[in-house]
């Protein structure tokens, strides 16, 4: 079981920042008409893993009371930290807070990084194939969030090999997380359906109050198709993973 989380929790953190160093390779043309694709997949895979996988788990093991007050919470708790700056995650390089303050930027996704592998362990605890699916969200979401954090940290005066260094320590607290939560949640399985209501409040707080926003800065019909079927295709691949498994 630790081998898994520790594998998926480094594709998750290192593997979503090796892809996004490769995307950002890319002319700007074609990574600027590619990201929101990315993103609307990621956000598809996000609602998915919170509400086909994290959700069920929970209340299969919870009150549906406990559950979705935990869930409430846990919306409240996110959006008091992306008011202090700690939580919010950039998709292109117009997000001003982060330009100016490159430094809370990567103490920020550090953060965010280290409860993703909280995440990911938790789920890997109540059963592999949610664990892999919630893994699969992770990644998703990590690659168009990877790439919009290069970019602020470029804009923002940083050499690309810094800007890749602390990007790569930013990301390696996923591991952590994931070994940490691993080790505490074995002997107090008794909060396991709390930490996936709350990590499922994190994925749907992420999906709605950080992507979908950003998505609806383009608005023709054709990106506005585009991006509604690559959402349905990201809640369509949890939805296929979890059958199949």
């Amino acid at each position: 079981m630790l081998l898994y989380i520790t594998v998926f929790s480094v594709l998750g953190s290192v593997g979503a920042l090796a892809v996004s160093g490769i995307f950002l390779l890319l002319p700007d043309a074609t990574r600027k008409t590619l990201l929101p694709d990315l993103v609307s997949y990621a956000t598809g895979t996000l609602l998915g893993a919170a509400f086909l996988g994290m959700i069920p788990k929970a209340l299969e093991q919870a009150t549906a009371t406990a559950v979705s007050t935990t869930v409430l919470a846990g919306l409240v708790l996110f959006f008091a930290l992306e008011k202090l700056v700690l939580w919010r995650h950039c998709h292109d390089n117009r997000c001003t807070t982060h330009s100016q303050a490159g430094p809370l930027l990567l103490f920020g996704d550090a953060l965010h990084n280290f409860v993703d592998g909280a995440v990911i362990a938790a789920a890997f605890i109540v059963s592999p194939s949610l664990g892999v699916a919630t893994a699969l969200a992770v990644i998703a979401h990590e690659i168009p969030q990877e790439v919009g954090d290069f970019a602020i940290l470029l804009e923002s005066g940083y050499s690309r090999t810094r800007a890749i260094v602390l990007n790569g320590l930013s990301s390696s607290a996923t591991l952590p997380g994931a070994v940490i939560t691993y080790l505490w949640l074995e002997q107090m399985r008794v909060l396991v359906p709390y930490i996936l209501a709350l990590s499922a409040a994190s994925f749907v707080y992420i999906a709605i109050a950080d992507l979908i926003p950003n998505l609806h800065r383009q608005t023709s019909l054709g990106a506005s198709t585009r991006q509604f079927t690559l959402l349905l295709a990201g809640i369509g691949t949890i939805a296929l993973f979890r059958l199949m498994s």
